[in-house]
């Protein structure tokens, strides 16, 4: 048998002013990405600049919330996780955990979806946190 993912503690994120549009986003289960409105790049981790041409001018939209594995890492602790980077089908990675698998199976370039889980505990509540969990042909 593999090393199945089990729930664990999520880190609770600072949310800064300027994302708290992409954390509401989050509490709805949608995954929010930036977009130049000059150069048309999408762009991860949001900012007020854009990386590409440095415009002052982006906006906010819903991304797909599927990609693939860009590369991943299988923390064999206690609780074993996996951070990966997901490349989006947009076309920016994202720093983000692999969830609800068995993280033996897991391959670079696999098909992903985004699923969304509470950060904190019971006892300090956090926003939910996009992960990313294999994308199954149904």
């Amino acid at each position: 048998m593999g090393t199945m993912y089990q729930p664990r503690t999520m880190t609770i994120p600072e949310i800064q002013p300027e994302l708290k549009a992409y954390w509401d986003a989050a509490a709805e289960d949608k995954l929010l990405i930036k977009q130049c409105d000059d150069c048309g790049q999408y762009h991860y981790y949001p900012r007020l600049l854009c990386p590409f041409c440095m415009s002052e001018k982006t906006s906010w939209r819903e991304a797909k919330g599927t990609g693939t594995i860009y590369t991943y890492s299988v923390m064999r602790r206690e609780v074993p996780y996996a951070i990966a980077f997901v490349t989006l089908d947009e076309g920016p990675r994202m720093m983000t955990n692999i969830v609800d698998c068995d993280l033996d199976t897991l391959q670079i370039e696999q098909r992903v979806k985004v699923v969304f889980k509470p950060s904190g505990d019971q006892d300090q509540p956090g926003p939910s946190v996009p992960c990313f969990t294999p994308a199954y042909l149904d």
